[in-house]
Parts: structure tokens; sequence; C-alpha cells
């Protein structure tokens, strides 16, 4: 097959405007005011507690303690006794209220993610085939996990800390002013130091961050790939080849995240020597002020207690940059996928069903028919209605998945209703592109191809594909029952038009002597089959779907010579009355076809049946002399 290559693409991982990364993430939430109103509350209740709870120590020492510590007086002990419940009570509300502030943005964040995943996926869904041959499965794959992960813990607590933390510095700020100017110019000069501590470690930080995601997207892609290569890994002896790779990816994550989280963890260790610096010399300063009756003591204790709680916030802060980096970097990622643009499509044609009346007018029809048209609408708000035939052309067509690069030069061929069309040529000759295009896979820049006299451009690509079925040579099967990827090919299929259709491919006798018969479940891309009877379902699915075109892309290569007898029986009654395009390397398969094309380099170099091209003695004759197989 000529197609693009794969190559692994990274993303540019630092967001633009970090303020619109963020924005939008938290846009997801919209829906959740009232939860996120009530998450609020319950911020400002607990850290209100705290700040309240705190203040109260001044009153503790000063009118209780203190003079409890001279003489015993029972009315300053049950004071005491009260104020002590009513700290205890505070506390307990702020620690109920913290609960409740978990549990809600829990859900909220579970919620939202779950709004991101799914626009992701329906993102991914649209996008043109391109988006896929350029991007290895594993980087699109950390998009659902790493990403979102990084994402719901910065959801479910880096953003309760930080609206947390900011509060509480807030409130604590003004109670110190409140307790003690002087105290509380050596709070903002250790706030200077700390600030400008994080900014430094976290902006070297955020640089490592942002390459250690692109990097778990190879290990990802490497792996997958490993994973469903094992037989091919194993038959040539290149485990020791694949390991020496996969060093080499994961040490490039191993330095990348070592680089990042050495910066990351450091700031707490060194926010908490600095937070205990603070606290030392607030006491040394508070004693000297005591002493010389400036401030009280119980002024010294509580600001003491305030200095840990001014403090611990800014810690926290510092641990939680960690996630936060690593959800910007994702979200990022994540954004650039669903703003990819999507496949374009302004086609206006669509398939209906139809009924044909007794003066042989067509008509729309609600239910299935098994009769097809192309419905196109015209400038006045009706439609007209033609017959689905399956004539397609090709006009001077040219093609390239690469700008300066082209597979396909000035094709030009023609398929009438109900013929069969094979395509023969080397490898690369550009058969399986030109299946494709008739696809809409891929756009052509120059030419036309038309569908019953429609430029497929007309056409909605939904409709389009719906009128196709195609057998690849790869052969996909889902995660489900035998039943269900028969079906797959026409959802709204009965039991017995499954039944029919794996008859009709032979897949029925090897069907009914699986575990479960039709109710087997089918796992892993159907590894407890063989690849014959994975193409044999393939078939069936092709068979079921009964549309009015066939694309058989070496539908029959991995069955062997009597199934292959055996299934062109009944590709024959299959093919009746349809326009098939068939891509093959055995002889057999294309020797009865109406329209043989030749094709080499891009170019049709010959076209005819089998006998005129035999004899003609040109490179068809060549192939099939010179060897069994059209390789």
């Amino acid at each position: 097959m000529a197609g693009p290559m794969m190559r692994s693409q990274i993303p540019g991982a630092k967001p633009q405007n970090t303020k619109k990364t963020l924005k939008r993430i938290f846009s997801y939430m919209a829906e959740f005011r009232i939860r996120l109103f009530l998450v609020a509350l319950t911020i400002l209740a607990s850290t209100g507690a705290q700040i309240a709870g705190t203040s109260m120590l001044r009153t503790v020492i000063d009118d209780y303690i203190t003079p409890l510590s001279t003489s015993y007086d029972a009315d300053i002990m049950l004071g005491f006794a009260r104020i002590l419940l009513l700290m205890a009570v505070i506390y307990a509300i702020g620690a109920a209220c913290s609960y409740a502030c978990s549990r809600i943005m829990l859900m909220v964040s579970t919620r939202t993610l779950y709004k991101i995943r799914m626009d992701l996926f329906r993102k991914m869904e649209f996008l043109p085939i391109k988006y896929f041959d350029t991007r290895t499965h594993g980087e699109l794959m950390s998009r659902y996990t790493n990403d979102t992960d990084a994402i719901r813990e910065m959801l479910s607590n880096s953003v309760v800390n930080f609206a947390s933390s900011a509060i509480t510095v807030s409130g604590v700020f003004v109670m110190m002013l409140y307790y003690s100017w002087h105290l509380t110019l050596l709070v903002v000069l250790m706030l200077f130091v700390m600030t400008k501590t994080v900014k430094m470690i976290g902006s070297r930080s955020s640089v490592y961050f942002r390459q250690q995601q692109a990097e778990i997207g190879k290990v990802n892609g490497y792996i997958e790939e490993m994973i469903e290569g094992q037989k091919v890994v194993k038959v040539f002896g290149h485990e020791t080849a694949a390991k020496e790779d996969f060093h080499k990816i994961t040490d490039s994550l191993r330095n990348a995240a070592a680089s990042a989280n050495t910066f990351a963890n450091i700031l707490m260790p060194i926010m908490a020597n600095l937070s205990n610096i603070h606290y030392a010399l607030t006491a040394v300063a508070g004693g000297i002020l005591a002493i010389y009756s400036v401030i009280s003591l119980g002024t010294v204790v509580a600001f003491l207690q305030f200095t840990r709680n001014f403090s611990m916030p800014i810690t926290q802060i510092s641990q939680q940059l960690n996630a936060v980096l690593t959800a910007l970097a994702g979200a990022e990622r994540i954004f650039g996928l669903i703003d990819e643009e999507a496949e374009a499509d302004n086609g206006t044609v669509t398939l209906v069903n139809t009924a044909v009346g007794g003066d042989g007018a067509i008509s729309e029809s609600d239910c299935r028919t098994g009769c097809w048209a192309w419905k196109q609408p015209l400038a006045d708000g009706s439609a007209v209605y033609s017959k689905v035939e399956g004539k397609v052309e090709f006009n001077d067509v040219t093609f390239g998945y690469e700008d300066n690069k082209t597979v396909l030069n000035g094709i030009t061929l023609y398929a009438k209703p109900g013929q069969k069309i094979a395509f023969v040529g080397s490898t690369g000759a550009g058969k399986t592109t030109i299946t494709n295009l008739i696809n809409r896979f891929y756009d052509v820049p120059d030419g036309k191809i038309l569908y019953d006299g429609i430029d497929i451009n007309r056409i909605k690509k939904a409709d389009l594909r719906r009128s196709l079925s195609m057998v690849l040579q790869d052969t996909h099967l889902f995660t489900g029952t035998v039943m269900e990827n028969i079906r797959y090919g026409r959802l709204d299929a009965t039991d017995d038009e499954v039944v029919a259709a794996a008859k009709l491919a032979n897949a029925d006798s090897f069907v009914r002597h699986l575990p479960n018969g039709y109710q087997t479940i089918l796992t892993a891309d159907g590894a407890n089959l063989s690849h014959g009877q994975r193409q044999l379902l393939a078939i069936a699915r092709a068979a079921v779907a009964d549309p009015p075109v066939l694309v058989l892309d070496e539908a029959t290569s991995s069955v062997d010579t009597r199934t292959e007898k055996l299934i062109e029986k009944g590709m024959d009654k299959l093919m009746e009355g349809r326009t098939v395009f068939v891509i093959a390397h055995r002889l057999s398969t294309v020797r009865n076809a109406d329209a043989i094309m030749v094709l080499e380099h891009g170019q049709i170099i010959e076209r005819g049946n089998h006998d005129e091209l035999l004899a003609h003695k040109g490179e068809y004759y060549q192939l099939c002399t010179g060897m069994f197989e059209l390789s």
C-alpha cells in the first residue's frame, strides 16, 4: 500500500496562554455553578474556622491560663472549659466543611473529566485518516490516560488547595496585622523570599514537565507497538534490540522526569526550612516585644500559630505546583486535539431508502426497502432522486499523501454498474490508494471522481461510505461476540441476516464450532481465531451491509486455496448486480474480472480483461507467466 509514513509528532508543549487554558478547563464546569458555590462556602467556612480557632488562643492564654497559673479561680476555670469547648466545636465545623468540600469537588472533577473525554473522543471520530497516519497510537492514548489524570489531580486537589490557601493567607495576614504590625513586617519580608523561590524553581520545573509528558507518549506508543508485534519480535530474535530501543526511550523519559521532579520536589523542603526560619525569627522578635510589654504573651503565641498558618498554605502551593504544571501540559495536548480541524464534509447529496411506484416514480421511504437512491436537493427546497447503480468514474485523478510526492498520476478509469474491476501491480503502485479515494478517506487535489454521475465531493461522507463496503487485508475485530462483530456492517441487521451473511462468506461452519457459537466473545482483535477465520468474519461483515459497491483489498489473501474457492462461490452471489473493486495478488482472484487495471508508479499502464491482456503480452503477461501470484 502506498501511504503516508508514520511519524511521531510532539505537540507544542507550552500553553501559549496559561490563563486561557485554565479558563477553558473551568468552562467545562459551568453547569456545576451551584456545587462550586457550595465548594466556595465550605472553603470559606473551613478556613474561617481555622483562623477563628487560632485567634482565640490569645484569649485562652491572657484571660485564662495566665491568671490560673498564679491562683485558682472557679469562675475562670469554668470560662476556660467553655472556651475550650467552643474551640472544639469551631474546629469540628471546619473539619466537616473540609470533608464536604472534598466530596463535592470530587464529583465535579469526575463529571468534568467525563465531558472532556467525551469531547476528545467525539472529535477523534471526526478527524481525517491523515491525522492518525501521522501520529502514534501511544501518543493519542496518553491524552485519554496520563493527560486526563493530570487534570483530575488538579481539579480534585490543587484547585481546592489553591483557593483555600489564598483565603487562608489573606485572612491570616489581616489578623497578624491587627495583632502586631511589627511582626507583620517580618512576615512580608519572608513572603517576598518565598515567592521569589517558588517562581525561580517553578519556572525551571515547568520546562521539564512538558518534556516529560511528550516522552510518556513516546513510551506508550513503543510499548503498544511491541505488544502487537511480539510474534515478529520473537521470530526474528529481535528481543535484545527491542530492549535496547526501549532503554533509549525510557532513558529519555527518566532524564526528563528526574529533572522535572528534582526541581519540583526540592520546593517542599526549601519552603519548609524557610518556614522554620521564619517561625524562629518570629519567636525571638515576639519574645523581645513581650518582655518590653509591647504585646502580650497570648498575642505572641497566637501570632506564632498564625505564622504556621501563613507559611503552610505557601508550602502547599509549592507542593501542588507539580500537579498544576503536569495538568496544564496535559490540557494543552488535549485541547490541541479537540481544536484540530475536523474532516471537511460539504456534501449535500444523501443516500435514502426508496420505493418504486407502478409508474416507475421513485419516492423516499422511512423503512429499509433494499432499494437505494441519491437524494439531491434543489435551490427551491425540493429534491430529485436518482437510483443508486454503482457506476464509478475517475477522470484524470492525481493524488499524493505528501505535497511534494504524488502516488497517482492522471488516473482515468470507469466501472459500469455490476462490473468487477481488478487492480494488479507491484507493491506501492497505488492500488489501495485508489480505493481510499473512492471512500473519500482523502480528497483529490486534481481531477474528479464521479459516483453515478455525481461528484463524490457533493455526497455526504457518511452516506457515501454507507453505500460502500470494504474488506481490508488487515482485519480488525472488536471486543464483543461474533454476532456483534458481523453486525458491525449494519447495526439494524437481524440475527437471521447475520447468520445468512456468515453462510454466504462460508464462515458459518467454523463459527458454530466455537465454544458458544455466534455468542463467543472475541478479545484482543480476535486473537483466539486464525488469520483466515478473522478474514471470513470481515467478509461476512461486508455481506450483511448489502451495499451497491464492494471494495475487496486482498480479501482472500489470508485463506487457503480450498477456502478461497468456497468463498468465491459465496462472493459471486454477493457481487451480483454490484460494482466490485478488487485488489489481489492471486491470479485466480482476478481472472474472471470484467476489466483488469495494471498499475505501475501510480499510472495505469495496461487495461483489459484477462484474455485481452494475455494476448497483448505486456506487463500482465509477464506477471501471469512469471509467477502464480501477482505480487
